[in-house]
C-alpha cells in the first residue's frame, strides 16, 4: 500500500497507540473524579497539555482540549462572535478556509455579520497587504489558516496578524494550524496568533481530540454548557485517552521537525522532477507552500476516476480536502482553476514513512492511468 492521503488523517504511530490502550485500560477513571483515580486520569491530561503547550512554546494553562479541530474552530469563531460581535460586526477571512472556518462564518453571515474572503492574487498567493487592508475599526475577527489544505500554500499568517495587532489591538486573530502544526516550525507568540486550533489525527494521533489555544487574557465564551470542564470553556468529560494518545504523538514528533521537512521537500521535489517528464501532468506550484502536500493536475482524466483508478493499483491519494465528498472545490476556485482544472485535479499529501521509490510507482500508475483512462473516453 502506497499512502498519499495524510492531510485528510495519519495513521497512528506507535506511541500514540500505546498511550490509547494504556489508558483504556488501566486509566478509565474521570478525570473530574476527587478520588486517587480520578486523580491519575486528571495528571494523564494534565501531562498532555504539557507536552502540547510546550510544542506551542507556550503556558500549559492556555491549552484547551476539544474533540477535534472543527470543534476548536467553530469555538473560536462563535465566541469572539458572542464576546464582540454586538458592537463590532465585521469578519476577515480568506476564501481558500477549511469547511470548518467557512461554514461558521457563513452561518454568522446569515445572522447579520459582514464577512470579507481575501481571495488569492495572480500569483496565487494570499497577499498580507490585502487581508490587513480589510481590517477596520468594526472588525472583530481574523481568521486564517496557516497551510491550506487542498493546495499546501502557506498563508502569510504571522506577518498579516503582526500588522493587525498592531494597528487594532482588540481585534481577535485566529490561526487554524492542523496541517502546519508539527510540520513547520512554529509558535504561538510567532503567529501572532490569540486563538490556534490543532488536531490530533493530522499528526500521527487518535481521531477525536484536538486542542485550543487562547493567548492569556483573551476572552472565550462556552459555545456548549454542562459540568464546566476545561475551565468552562469547553464542558464534557474528557477523552483521557485520546488525549493521552494526542500528546504521545506531539512528544515524538516535535523533536525532528527539521529533518523530517527536508525529507518531504526531497520528495515533493522529486515528484515534480518525474511529473515533468510526463505530457498532461502538472504539478500546481505556490510561490511558498508545504512539501507535505502537493496538488497534481492530470489532463483528460476525472479526479475521482484517476482516484478510484490508483486505489485499484494500491495507491491512496484524494480528490481534494476529505470533507468535500466529491463536490468541486471553492479552494481551487479560488485559486482561478478553470472546470477541467477543477475535475482533474488530485492532492498527494505525504508522511515520513514515503519514499521516492513509491513517487516512482506512482508516476508508472498515472503512465498506465492514462493509456487506459483516456483510451476508453
Amino acid at each position: 500500500m502506497i499512502y498519499f492521503d495524510n492531510a485528510a488523517t495519519t495513521k497512528p504511530c506507535d506511541e500514540a497507540v500505546k498511550a490509547v490502550c494504556e489508558n483504556l485500560k488501566a486509566n478509565w477513571s474521570n478525570p473530574s473524579s476527587l478520588h486517587g483515580l480520578g486523580l491519575k486520569a486528571e495528571q494523564a491530561v494534565n501531562s498532555s497539555r504539557e507536552i502540547i503547550a510546550k510544542a506551542l512554546d507556550t503556558d500549559s494553562e492556555y491549552i484547551y482540549f476539544t474533540s477535534g479541530a472543527t470543534e476548536s474552530n467553530n469555538l473560536a469563531i462563535f465566541s469572539t462572535a458572542k464576546t464582540l460581535g454586538r458592537h463590532k460586526k465585521k469578519i476577515v477571512t480568506t476564501a481558500i478556509e477549511h469547511p470548518s472556518v467557512s461554514q461558521p462564518v457563513k452561518y454568522l453571515e446569515e445572522k447579520g455579520f459582514e464577512a470579507v474572503y481575501v481571495t488569492p492574487n495572480k500569483s496565487s498567493e494570499i497577499n498580507p497587504a490585502d487581508v490587513i487592508s480589510s481590517v477596520d475599526d468594526n472588525t472583530c475577527l481574523v481568521t486564517c489558516q496557516l497551510v491550506n489544505n487542498e493546495t499546501g500554500c502557506i498563508l502569510p499568517v504571522a506577518k498579516a496578524f503582526k500588522a493587525i495587532k498592531r494597528l487594532y489591538p482588540k481585534v481577535i486573530t485566529h490561526c487554524d494550524c492542523v496541517q502546519g502544526f508539527m510540520k513547520l516550525n512554529i509558535s504561538a507568540s510567532s503567529l501572532n496568533a490569540d486563538l490556534i486550533s490543532l488536531s490530533g489525527h493530522k499528526i500521527y494521533g487518535p481521531k477525536g481530540v484536538g486542542a485550543l489555544y487562547v493567548k492569556k487574557g483573551v476572552r472565550v465564551l462556552p459555545v456548549n454548557f454542562g459540568g464546566g470542564q476545561e475551565k468552562g470553556v469547553r464542558s464534557g468529560t474528557e477523552a483521557v485517552p485520546n488525549i493521552a494518545g494526542f500528546g504521545a504523538a506531539v512528544e515524538v514528533f516535535s523533536k525532528n521537525i527539521d529533518e523530517r521537512y527536508e525529507k518531504m521537500s526531497e520528495i515533493s521535489s522529486y515528484l515534480c522532477q518525474q511529473a515533468e517528464t510526463v505530457e498532461g501532468v502538472t504539478v500546481n506550484k505556490f510561490s511558498e507552500s508545504s512539501p507535505y502536500i502537493v496538488s497534481v493536475t492530470v489532463d483528460k482524466i476525472k479526479s475521482e476516476t484517476l482516484l478510484h483508478y490508483l486505489e485499484q493499483k494500491g495507491i491512496y491519494v484524494s480528490s481534494g480536502s476529505a470533507c468535500s465528498k466529491g463536490k468541486k472545490s471553492d479552494v481551487l476556485k479560488a485559486f482561478g482553476y478553470d472546470d477541467k482544472a477543477l475535475d482533474s485535479t488530485i492532492r498527494l499529501s505525504f508522511s515520513y514513512e514515503n519514499e521516492k521509490s513509491e513517487i516512482d510507482e506512482f508516476m508508472k500508475q498515472i503512465k498506465n492511468a492514462q493509456a487506459e483512462l483516456i483510451k476508453i473516453r
